[in-house]
Formats: C-alpha cells, sequence, structure tokens
C-alpha cells in the first residue's frame, strides 16, 4: 500500500542532491571549499547535500561555476524545476486565483486516455455540476486565503466534462458512499450534483463505483487520488497537489484501486445509493 504520497517528491529531492554532491567531489573540493567559492555558510552546502533545501536557479550556477562544470548548470536547473513541480503546496498554485489550476488540469485530462479516480471527500471535478464546483471553490479560497475568481475557475473546471462525451476517454470512478452526503452548498446543490451523477451513470465513458459504508474493507480509506494513464498519479492533500511518477508507487496505487474495486458496487446497486443520498434531503 502506498506509504507517503509525497516520497516520489523526496526521492527525486534527495536524487538532485547526490547529483550536485558528486559534482563537487568530482572537482576535488571539500564542502567547505565549495561554500567558500560560493559565498555562503557551509550549513548551506550541507542542507543543499542532505536535501534539505531546495536549491535555486543561482545557487546551482554559483555550484557549476565552483566545480568548474558550467555546462551542467542548465540541465541540473531543469530537473530542479521539475523536483519542484512535484510538490506544490495549493496557496501557492493558487497564488493569482484558481482558473489557471484549471486550465492546466484540463490540458492534463485532454491528453489522458484512461483516468482511474478514487475519491473519499469530493465529487471528481469532471463529474461536477456548476453550483457545486461553485461551493466548493469557495470553501477553498476562504481557507487558503487566496484571490477570489470563483466565477473563471468554475468554468474551467466544468469544461471538463466535455470528455465524458468526446473524443476516445475513459474514466473508472470510485467514490466512498459518505461523498454522496457531505454538504457542500446547501441541500439543493447536493440534489442537483447527485441528479448529475444518476444522469451520467449511464455513459459509455463512465464507470462509477460506489462503495459502502457498511463494507467490509480490505483497504483503508485513502486520500483522493487520480491515476492518468498509469503513468502519472496525483494525490491531494490538504496543503499541496503531489505529482506522483515513480513506478513503484505508480504500482502501490494501481494495487490499492484493485481492491478498492472489489469493495465497491455498480450498476443498479451504485444507483441505489446515490438515490438513497438524493431521498435523504427530501
Amino acid at each position: 500500500m502506498p506509504v507517503s504520497p509525497s516520497s516520489s517528491a523526496q526521492a527525486a529531492r534527495e536524487a538532485l542532491a547526490v547529483r550536485l554532491t558528486h559534482l563537487r567531489k568530482d572537482a576535488g573540493l571539500t564542502g567547505r571549499e565549495l561554500s567558500v567559492r560560493c559565498g555562503w555558510h557551509p550549513a548551506k552546502t550541507t542542507r543543499i547535500q542532505k536535501a534539505d533545501v531546495a536549491p535555486s536557479d543561482s545557487d546551482i550556477r554559483a555550484w557549476c561555476r565552483a566545480c568548474g562544470a558550467e555546462d551542467q548548470a542548465e540541465d541540473l536547473i531543469a530537473t530542479a524545476r521539475a523536483v519542484d513541480s512535484m510538490y506544490v503546496e495549493w496557496r501557492r498554485l493558487h497564488g493569482n486565483g484558481m482558473r489557471k489550476g484549471q486550465e492546466d488540469v484540463y490540458a492534463l485530462y485532454e491528453r489522458t486516455s484512461v483516468t482511474r479516480v478514487y475519491v473519499s471527500n469530493v465529487v471528481p471535478g469532471f463529474f461536477q455540476t456548476p453550483g457545486y464546483a461553485t461551493a466548493l471553490m469557495s470553501r477553498f479560497t476562504h481557507f487558503q486565503g487566496t484571490p477570489n475568481d470563483i466565477a473563471q475557475a468554475v468554468a474551467a473546471r466544468v469544461a471538463r466534462s466535455r470528455f465524458l462525451f468526446e473524443g476516445n476517454h475513459r474514466f473508472v470512478v470510485l467514490m466512498e458512499e459518505c461523498v454522496l452526503r457531505y454538504r457542500m452548498g446547501d441541500a439543493e446543490t447536493l440534489a442537483g450534483q447527485l441528479q448529475h451523477l444518476l444522469a451520467v451513470l449511464p455513459l459509455p465513458s463512465v464507470s462509477l463505483g460506489i462503495i459502502p459504508l457498511a463494507a467490509e474493507r480490505t483497504i483503508w480509506p485513502l486520500e483522493a487520488f487520480y491515476l492518468h494513464d498509469g503513468a502519472r498519479n496525483v494525490v491531494e492533500t490538504l496543503t499541496a497537489e503531489i505529482n506522483i511518477v515513480q513506478p513503484r508507487e505508480l504500482t502501490d496505487y494501481s494495487r490499492a484501486f484493485v481492491e478498492l474495486s472489489k469493495i465497491a458496487v455498480h450498476g443498479d446497486r451504485a444507483r441505489g445509493h446515490i438515490t438513497a443520498a438524493l431521498d435523504a434531503l427530501g
């Protein structure tokens, strides 16, 4: 089972730190000598080599210059930026509002053939109604204290639903039953969202499974994750989006998805759970 959704990012940080350390050693420099050449405290060199801090672009250029390896600087900077994109805090991602992030996600879905999704908290974005998305994004914006561009962000998120109907896309979704009951917005908003789930349930592009509250668990409830063609997994935590590409972890999440599928119900039984949640709203 997945141990830590941030371990791919940490492993990549450590790999970059190893490359920088080897560069210093190949140049025949001690950590203190490199620090003097770079003009910073030796403790900074230690923290970079231990992957405790991420080096900036200027740090990497100074490091390569000190080691006589300026030709490697741009490649290392590109690597560092890729590592940086693996673990992105929501406040940073939404620093100028949520619209840009939604447009980036749209592009990801556009090039994904099979999306496998497990959610334990909210309805996936490509299933969301405008009302539900507005209520949810309003809460995100308030909690994170980021700029309010909710109307534009909702439009960008809802646009993602076109892939349910267009192109060769497949969506295999597992949803904890509690998601059907969580109040995002008022009762009318949730009712509209549940009715929409009933509408998309028969689509050829959709497989929707509901994991009943009473199901005997073989896998405990996990954080929401989105597997894109088995090549990239996006995990959503309270504070960050984590992009996992490490094969071992992708295998673990795929295995977890298979096990969760075994305790989910589909077809008429899934429809029954959605209808029951709708009826409970009166």
